[in-house]
């Protein structure tokens, strides 16, 4: 197989953007989203300023995340080493968005679907050359057959000292820079110009390094690049908060059955794999809706790439659904002896449902914050804290047994929480994940964070330690609302986590 990759020499571009323009001619790129776009950084201060041109684009990666994560295959390596797409078969799920450590992809508003560089890959079949090559008029952009010793690019990128962008992903990236400023390299030594000249108005949505204790690496600004919107939103913050809800509940409901109550037809054999259910359909609408082409929803399970965890996620979650709906019907039969068959079974895919977006999120490698080995437990202790939540509201309506336990449960997941976030906040951490948490913490989703630990958390255990002290009616008020804060706060804290993850800038 041939590996192509390009060698951008920054010491011969001048800014022009004619590639820029080629590359949306050729391939009809609206407005507003770019393939290849030309990023401008400033270094030092009047007389001694320079301002310095570095072409970005994908990398063309050998382990490339955006082909890992792809749920469909839409994304996938051709004959002569290119990563390219198939908008035919792409479910705009935006997970190679955040898969991807260099701002490579984005979302076609025409075709909703994800797009990228692809290496002009329908001319480079017929022999020509990618039309930015063309268009270059001081010829900074080079075709490097890296499997060809004698390709003139090859030869310079074995000679020449030449850099690669985020080395330390891993990715092993096919676009080499000869002569660009490390700080045009690394977003995190730039911040955004904001000085009202000609492209404030084109930089203002781009994201900006937060603000931080270790803002001493920052040597140049940023005074032109192309805008990067934030991929995953709410949907998906409230995706892990009824999925927590709905895992946690079966959880809760096997326990109950270890501990003798299989027999409780109502409290536990009908009613909590009814508000499971109720809880998974919910997550599998937003996780649908949150789709930029959701008729397409279907080929996860059609079209499905193994290695993805949003494939393996959806096996999860339809096994967590057929369990749920045997135990169900075993309930409406009042069949003690399969309910109690079933309650390893339910425990142990509910675990998976509450936990799986961990490896989803570690196969996000743009997104640092996100590979955090806490992030497993702290799901598991979520949908322990949420599924003794449900319960405790439902102790409201009807007699739910070993009530006393089910409070200790909701507790436990609440202080395993409490304890795994103050670990996260005093880790030592790379920059990018200083960034990011300094941006929840203390930046612009520091007001959800502080909602979600003192109102998701801090309160509702401090509500189940005196419901446990207190006992009686008194005691069940008080379990009942820190159940209620428990839930609504998760929300607050899932929103900061998945925004701040994706504040740091890439590009």
């Amino acid at each position: 197989m041939t590996r192509l990759g390009f060698l951008l020499d920054s010491d011969s571009c001048i800014g022009c953007h004619a590639c820029t323009i080629a590359c949306k001619s050729e391939h009809d790129v609206p407005l507003g989203v770019n393939r290849t776009w030309v990023k401008y950084i400033e270094t030092g201060s009047f007389p001694d300023a320079a301002r310095h041109f570095s072409v970005m684009r994908c990398n063309q990666c050998e382990d490339a995340p955006c082909m890992t994560i792809c749920p469909t295959t839409a994304l996938f390596r051709a004959d002569n080493g290119v990563v390219d797409f198939d908008d035919n078969r792409c479910i705009g799920c935006k997970s190679c968005l955040n898969a991807c450590p260099y701002d490579a992809i984005f979302i076609n508003p025409e075709t909703n679907t994800a797009n990228k560089c692809n290496f002009c890959n329908h001319r480079i079949e017929v022999g020509l050359e990618p039309s930015c090559v063309v268009v270059c008029p001081t010829q900074a952009i080079k075709v490097a057959d890296l499997d060809d010793p004698t390709n003139l690019a090859t030869r310079i990128i074995g000679r020449d000292d030449v850099a690669v962008r985020a080395p330390e992903q891993a990715t092993n990236p096919k676009v080499y820079y000869r002569g660009a400023d490390q700080a045009s390299l690394d977003p995190l030594r730039t911040r955004i110009a904001d000085d009202g000249m000609i492209w404030a108005e084109t930089t203002k949505h781009h994201p900006n390094v937060p603000t931080g204790p270790n803002d001493n690496g920052i040597v140049a600004r940023t005074a032109y690049t192309t805008s990067h919107p934030m991929a995953w939103k709410s949907k998906v913050s409230g995706y892990l908060v009824t999925k927590a809800v709905a895992a946690g509940t079966m959880m809760v409901a096997a326990l109950l059955v270890l501990l003798g109550h299989a027999q409780d037809q109502a409290a536990v054999g009908i009613v909590p794999p009814m508000v499971a259910g109720v809880f998974t359909a919910i997550t599998g609408l937003l996780l649908v809706v949150d789709l930029k082409q959701p008729t397409r929803f279907h080929y996860i399970m059609t079209k499905g790439n193994t290695d993805s965890w949003l494939v393996r996620g959806a096996w999860v979650l339809t096994a967590f659904a057929f369990v749920m709906a045997a135990w169900w019907i075993a309930g409406i039969g009042d069949a003690t002896s399969v309910i109690t068959v079933l309650a390893i079974p339910a425990a142990l895919l509910g675990a998976g449902t509450a936990g799986y977006t961990a490896f989803l999120f570690a196969q996000c490698e743009g997104r640092d914050l996100w590979q955090s080995p806490i992030l497993l437990p702290m799901l598991l202790a979520q949908a322990a804290a949420a599924g003794a939540s449900a319960f405790l509201i439902l102790d409201l309506f009807m007699d739910i047994p070993e009530i006393t336990a089910i409070r200790w449960v909701g507790l436990g997941g609440l202080l395993a929480s409490m304890a795994l976030v103050a670990i996260e906040l005093s880790g030592r951490h790379s920059r990018h994940v200083e960034m990011a948490l300094h941006s929840m913490t203390h930046g612009e989703y520091k007001t959800p964070f502080r909602i979600g630990v003192v109102v998701g958390m801090i309160l509702p255990a401090i509500g189940l330690i005196l419901a446990l002290s207190i006992g009686g009616d008194g005691g069940t008020t008080l379990a009942i609302v820190s159940a209620l804060m428990t839930i609504g706060g998760m929300w607050f804290y899932e929103h900061s986590y998945v925004s701040a993850g994706q504040s740091v800038p890439l590009s």
